[in-house]
């Protein structure tokens, strides 16, 4: 009875260890490594501190459409948080019902970037944050009138003193563009399957996810997306199909920089639909074959799209805690 009751203790400690032990590493270690977990947050610069009042009057401003020449449009109408903060449509509305000429990138992740916009036309955030103020396509507001009318609101000018308080007159178009790069620096997606697997979870990622990340690597589509947002934050020539679009031709005037577009990271693309800059394209399977195509030279089997898509799945994070503010 004895010997019978030890060895039901010492099998049911084995279970135990089994259970806490870590799963074991797989043979992927040459893979893994040419990849880097997300961190929870971006570089951040030596001219625009983080700080939590920075943060807060920039998640204000970015869900505030009375700085749109309409008061109805705001960073976050094509920004949702409940749509990946994109829009999901090919190209966004803008003031007057105009669409856009390019689809609406996520903000997710985007102070990991190394320039903004779809042809780089801004090197950060800070330069990026005022560009859909202005733009007649978009909200359509010159930035005097838009502080103007943030002038009329007591809550803003506390935020604003608080937010700046060396700054005689805070409300001004710098700390604007500052407060709302802050805020946006904080919406980061750490901790998705893909970067616990990364971190040392064996079990993350399931068989098919691990052969897309394989099928990745050996394609060459990590030449391009790379780093920890997966983009390069380089530009590339691509002519999507039916785009017209000359892309960083527009910014630079090189003819080398003719449909060269910078690199969208992968963070978060299975929530981030439809693709591509003209946002025709509805489907990963479909933007995973125009890419392998079109960038890598090669017709992709439907088994490599089928891992590749399921890989780029795992790469959903954790969407930004948020209470979306009561506005004055």
């Amino acid at each position: 009875m004895i010997k019978k009751r030890l060895l039901a203790s010492a099998i049911a400690m084995g279970s135990a260890l089994a259970i806490a032990a870590p799963a074991m590493a797989d043979d992927l270690g040459n893979y893994r490594d040419r990849f880097e977990p997300l961190p929870h947050f971006p570089p951040i610069p030596a001219d625009n501190s983080l700080t939590p009042e920075q943060v807060e009057l920039g998640k204000f401003l970015f869900f505030e459409p009375r700085i749109s020449s309409s008061g109805v449009i705001s960073c976050a109408t094509c920004h949702n948080p409940a749509l990946g903060w994109a829009d999901r449509i090919p190209r966004a509305t803008g003031h007057d019902g105009q669409i856009g000429e390019r689809n609406t990138p996520t903000v997710l992740n985007s102070g990991f970037l190394e320039s903004q916009f779809w042809d780089g036309r801004e090197p950060d955030l800070e330069g990026q944050a005022l560009g859909p103020i202005e733009a007649d396509v978009e909200m359509a507001m010159d930035l005097d009138s838009a502080l103007e009318r943030l002038t009329e609101f007591d809550l803003y000018q506390e935020k604003f003193a608080r937010a700046f308080p060396d700054d005689d007159d805070p409300i001004n178009a710098d700390n604007l563009a500052h407060s709302l790069a802050s805020f946006q620096r904080t919406l980061n997606t750490p901790n998705s399957p893909f970067d616990r697997y990364l971190r040392g979870d064996m079990e993350a990622l399931n068989e098919q996810e691990k052969d897309g990340m394989v099928a990745f690597v050996d394609n060459g589509c990590i030449a391009c997306h790379s780093g920890p947002a997966l983009t390069d934050s380089n530009f590339h020539r691509i002519q999507v199909p039916g785009s017209t679009d000359v892309g960083r031709y527009e910014v630079t005037g090189d003819e080398a920089d003719m449909y060269r577009f910078r690199t969208p990271t992968l963070r978060n693309v299975a929530v981030t639909y439809p693709y591509m800059n003209t946002g025709a394209t509805e489907t990963l399977e479909e933007s995973v074959a125009i890419m392998g195509k079109e960038m890598l030279g090669r017709e992709l089997d439907e088994q490599t799209i089928d891992d590749i898509t399921a890989f780029m799945h795992t790469l959903t994070g954790e969407m930004p805690a948020l209470e979306i503010p009561a506005l004055p």
